[in-house]
C-alpha cells in the first residue's frame, strides 16, 4: 500500500495499453470456451459423500497419540501493560503440562503482513505475539495453558490472575475521525482517484443527493471454529489447521521457527466456512510454539468467544455519497468518500469505494478513503471486503436519486452503465450488466412495483420492492501451480495445495481435467488440501478457482511434448510437434487430422511406464492489468414491513449475475445462495456490539449476534447470463463473493418503497421502523 506501488502499477497498465491484446494470456480465447462437455455440467460434489457420511476429517478431528489440549487466555484492558502475572494456581490445577506467557514464549518475529503483491505473506496482524508485556487490544493473547484434557485447560486457564496498569488508547469511532490518515492504495489501486471537478458539480447538478451512510462491526462466524493440530518430529512441523492458505502458512511458520520449509507440512484437506476468516493468527503461533515446549502432540480449538477476541472481521465505516444528475438522469458527479477502521497494525483496508469505480459513468469523479486507528483487534477480509458494504451505500444513493428524478431505478442505473471502464478507459472483457438486469427484472416481476412508496398493503404489512447493483472484481492470483500425472490405466491426478473450503473446489477442478484430456470424470483424482503438493494460492478474492484453471492450461499445453518423447517412431504421432497435437478421446491426435490418434494408455505402455507428469505454473495475470473485468449483479427484493412491530418479512430474492462461463451451476448455485443469505444478515440483524469505553466486543456468541437462521431465509432464486469472459481461463470470473454484494441495498430500498422510510444505518432494525 505504497507510492510506488502506485507508479509501478500505473506504469504496467500504461505499458500494457498498447501491447497488442493477442500477446498476453487470454488474447487467444481458451479452446475449452462454448466446448459441451463436463465444464458447465451439474455434477456432484466430489467430497459429498463423505461428508454426509462423517468420513471427512476436519483438523480438530485429527487422532494421535499422546494429544495435548491448550487453552488460551485474553487481556481484558484496552491498552497497557501487564504490571502482575501469577500463574501459580494454573500450574498447579489438575493436568496441566505447561503454561506459556511472555516469560518463556520463544522468540519469534511476526509475520509479513497480507498483501496482494505477495503470495507468501500472510499476517493479519504485525504486533508482537506472547513477545513482551504490552497489551494492545482487548482480547489479545496474554498466555495459554497446556493440559492432558480440554476441560482441565480452560479450568486452568481460568485461574491465572492479571493485573494491568491501563493507557490511553482510542475505542470510539467520531472521536477518532480527527486523526485518520490517507494511505496511497487499496490493495492494488489508488486510493484517491479525482477526475473533473466534483464537488463543482454537484453544486450545479438540477437533481442531486448527498448523505451518510453506516455500516456497524461484524464478525466471522463460520461453522467450524478455528482450529490445529501440531506435531513436532524432531526439527520437521506437522501441521493439521483449518486455513485458507496451506502453502503460505506452511512458508511462513518455516520462516518464524528457523525451520527448511521442507520440513514444514501444512495439511487442510477440508474447512468448514473461511469468508476470509480462516487466515494466519495468534493462535497458530501460540500452539505450534506450545507444541515444541511440551514435547507432545496439541490441539488448540477457539472457542466462539474466542473467535471474536483474536479474529478480526469487518470493519465500521462511515459513508458519504454524492450524486448529481442532469434532467435526464446522466450522472455529472459521483462522489464516495469516509471512513473506515484499520489500525496500523493491521493489514486489511476495508475497500468500500473499489466496486464504485467501475459501477456508472460520470463526468465527474473523486473518491477517496479515510482509515481510522482505534484499539480493536485488526479487522480482515469478510466475504466481498469493502464491495459488500460499498454497494449498500452507492446503491442506496442511486435509488434515492431515482426517485428525486421520479424515475423507475432500474432505468436510472441503465442509463449510466459504462461502455468501458470510466475512469481509467480501459475496455472491459466482457460486460453484459445490462442483460442481468433485463433479464433478472422480467423474472422478478418488477413491473408489479410501486413508484409510490407505502401504497401497497396486505392487512398490517406494507409490501415493497427494491433491488441494487453488485460488483466484484476479477482476479487471478500469480504463481498458481499444478502436477498433471497421466496414469497406464488411464486414470489423471492433479495436485495442488488448494483449500476445499466448501465452495466444490475438487469439483470442478476435475471437470476441467476431464475436458482438458478428454477422459472420463470418474477417471479424474483431485489431490489438495497439502503443503507439499505443488503451491495453490489462498482462497480468497474468488480467484482460487480461476488461477489453478489457468496453471492446469499451462501443464495441458505442457503435456504433449512429453507424452511425444514417450510415443516414439512407431506412434501414428510420430514425426508431429507439440504446437501441431491436441489433447482429447483420452489421448492425443494431429490437430490436422483427426485420425492420427493415440491414448494415453497405449503411448505409456509402449514405453513402458507407469506414469507421467508435468508441473506447470500459470501464465502471470496481465489481462486483469489490461482490461476492466468484473463480476456483476443485480439484485432484487421483496419484503413486507408489519405497521405495528416494524418487523421486516424478506419474502423473495433473486440474483441475476454475469460471471462469465459457470463452470458447475449446482455448486455455482449454492455459492450465489450462500452470499445472498449473508447479504441478508448484513442488511437486518448482523452486528458487533463495541464498549466504546473499552474496546471490548459484547455479544462474542451465536446467542447475541444474530446471524440469519432459517426461518429469517425467503424463496432464492438464480440466474446468471453464462456469457464467457474471452479473456479468462475457460471464460470463467470469481462467484464466491458476487453474492452477498447489492443485497442490502436492495433490502433497504425495498424497505423505503414499502414504508417511505429511508435507513442509512445497518442493520435495518425494527427500532429504526417505528
Amino acid at each position: 500500500m505504497s507510492r510506488v506501488q502506485n507508479v509501478l502499477v500505473g506504469t504496467v497498465r500504461s505499458a500494457l495499453g498498447w501491447v497488442p491484446a493477442q500477446w498476453l494470456p487470454g488474447g487467444t480465447p481458451d479452446p475449452l470456451i462454448g466446448r459441451r462437455g463436463e465444464v458447465g455440467r451439474q455434477a456432484a460434489r466430489l467430497d459429498g459423500d463423505v461428508k454426509v457420511q462423517g468420513q471427512a476429517r476436519f483438523s480438530a478431528e485429527v487422532p494421535l497419540e499422546n494429544l495435548c489440549y491448550a487453552a488460551l487466555v485474553h487481556g481484558t484492558i484496552t491498552r497497557g501493560r501487564i504490571t502482575r502475572l501469577d500463574t501459580a494456581k494454573a500450574e498447579a490445577a489438575e493436568g496441566v503440562l505447561l503454561v506459556v506467557t511472555h516469560r518463556n514464549m520463544p522468540r519469534v518475529s511476526g509475520p509479513s503482513l497480507i498483501a496482494i503483491t505477495d503470495p507468501t505473506a500472510v499476517g493479519n496482524s504485525s504486533l508482537p505475539i506472547l513477545q513482551d508485556d504490552k497489551v494492545h487490544y482487548n482480547g489479545q493473547v496474554v498466555a495459554a495453558v497446556v493440559a492432558e484434557t480440554q476441560e482441565q485447560a480452560d479450568h486452568a486457564a481460568s485461574l491465572i490472575e492479571i493485573d494491568y496498569a491501563a493507557e490511553p488508547a482510542e475505542t470510539r469511532f467520531e472521536e477518532a475521525k480527527s486523526g485518520a490518515r490517507i494511505i496511497p492504495s487499496l490493495l492494488i489501486e489508488r486510493n484517491h482517484l479525482s477526475l473533473g471537478k466534483a464537488e463543482r458539480e454537484l453544486t450545479r447538478a438540477p437533481h442531486k443527493v448527498d448523505n451518510l451512510y453506516r455500516t456497524q462491526w461484524q464478525n466471522h462466524n463460520a461453522i467450524e471454529l478455528h482450529a490445529l493440530t501440531v506435531a513436532w518430529g524432531g526439527e520437521t512441523l506437522t501441521v493439521h489447521d483449518t486455513t485458507q492458505m496451506i502453502a503460505s502458512e506452511a512458508a511462513t511458520l518455516a520462516k518464524m521457527f528457523g525451520l527448511k520449509r521442507e520440513d514444514v507440512r501444512v495439511l487442510s484437506p477440508f474447512v468448514g466456512g473461511g469468508f476470509g476468516g480462516k487466515g494466519f493468527w495468534d493462535h497458530q503461533v501460540v500452539a505450534v510454539a506450545a507444541a515444541r515446549m511440551v514435547g507432545r502432540p496439541l490441539r488448540l480449538q477457539l472457542t466462539r468467544e474466542g473467535v471474536y477476541r483474536i479474529v478480526g472481521g469487518r470493519s465500521a465505516t462511515e459513508q458519504r455519497v454524492a450524486l448529481g444528475a442532469d434532467n435526464e438522469g446522466r450522472f455529472t458527479a459521483l462522489i464516495h468518500n469516509g471512513y473506515s477502521v484499520m489500525p496500523p497494525y493491521g493489514a486489511c483496508p476495508e475497500a468500500y469505494t473499489l466496486g464504485t469505480r467501475s459501477a456508472y459513468r460520470a463526468k465527474s469523479f473523486e473518491i477517496l478513503q479515510r482509515h481510522i486507528d482505534m484499539a480493536v483487534v485488526p479487522n480482515t477480509f469478510m466475504r466481498a471486503p469493502g464491495e459488500a458494504i460499498g454497494t449498500f451505500a452507492l446503491e442506496s444513493a442511486v435509488d434515492e436519486l431515482a426517485h428525486e428524478l421520479a424515475m423507475d431505478p432500474i432505468e436510472l442505473r441503465l442509463r449510466n452503465l459504462p461502455e468501458k471502464h470510466p475512469i481509467t478507459g480501459a475496455p472491459f472483457s466482457q460486460h453484459a450488466a445490462a442483460k442481468s438486469w433485463a433479464d433478472g427484472a422480467a423474472h422478478f416481476g418488477w413491473e408489479r412495483r410501486s413508484a409510490t412508496p407505502g401504497a401497497r398493503r396486505k392487512g398490517e404489512w406494507r409490501i415493497g420492492m427494491g433491488c441494487g447493483s453488485g460488483s466484484f472484481p476479477y482476479v487471478r492470483m500469480p504463481g498458481a501451480a499444478v502436477r498433471l500425472t497421466i496414469r497406464r490405466d488411464g486414470t489423471a491426478t492433479l495436485a495442488c495445495s488448494a483449500q476445499e473450503m466448501g465452495m466444490g473446489t475438487s469439483t470442478v477442478l476435475a471437470q476441467q481435467v476431464a475436458d482438458r484430456l478428454g477422459v472420463p470424470l470418474d477417471a479424474v483424482v483431485i489431490e489438495t488440501g497439502d503443503s507439499d503438493l505443488p503451491a495453490a494460492p489462498m482462497a480468497g478474492g474468488s480467484g482460487q478457482s480461476v488461477s489453478i484453471a489457468g496453471a492446469l492450461l499451462a501443464a495441458s499445453e505442457k503435456l504433449p511434448a512429453e507424452l511425444l518423447r514417450l510415443a516414439g517412431n512407431d506412434s501414428p504421432l510420430a514425426g508431429l510437434r507439440a504446437g501441431e497435437i491436441r489433447l482429447g478421446q483420452e489421448g492425443m491426435a494431429s490437430a490436422a487430422d483427426p485420425s492420427r490418434h493415440e491414448t494415453f494408455r497405449s503411448i505409456l505402455a509402449r514405453a513402458n511406464r507407469d506414469e507421467v507428469s508435468v508441473s506447470a505454473t500459470g501464465t502471470p495475470p496481465l489481462e486483469m492489468m489490461k482490461f476492466a473485468m468484473h463480476s456483476t449483479a443485480a439484485m432484487f427484493c421483496e419484503l413486507r414491513v408489519s405497521d405495528v412491530t416494524g418487523e421486516i418479512r424478506v419474502d423473495r430474492l433473486l440474483g441475476s449475475f454475469d460471471c462469465g462461463t459457470i463452470l458447475n451451476p449446482r455448486t455455482a448455485a449454492s455459492q450465489f445462495r450462500g452470499g445472498m443469505i449473508m447479504g441478508l444478515g448484513l442488511a437486518l440483524t448482523e452486528e458487533t456490539w463495541l464498549d466504546e469505553r473499552s474496546g471490548r466486543i459484547m455479544n462474542p456468541t451465536l446467542a447475541d449476534y444474530h446471524i440469519p437462521a432459517h426461518l429469517d431465509v425467503p424463496d432464492i432464486e438464480v440466474m446468471w447470463t453464462g456469457i464467457p469472459d474471452p479473456r479468462s481461463p475457460l471464460g470463467a470470473r470469481g462467484i464466491g463473493e458476487i453474492g452477498i454484494t447489492g443485497v442490502a441495498a436492495a433490502v433497504a430500498n425495498a424497505v423505503f418503497n414499502a414504508t417511505g422510510k429511508r435507513v442509512r444505518d445497518l442493520p435495518i432494525t425494527l427500532d429504526k421502523l417505528l
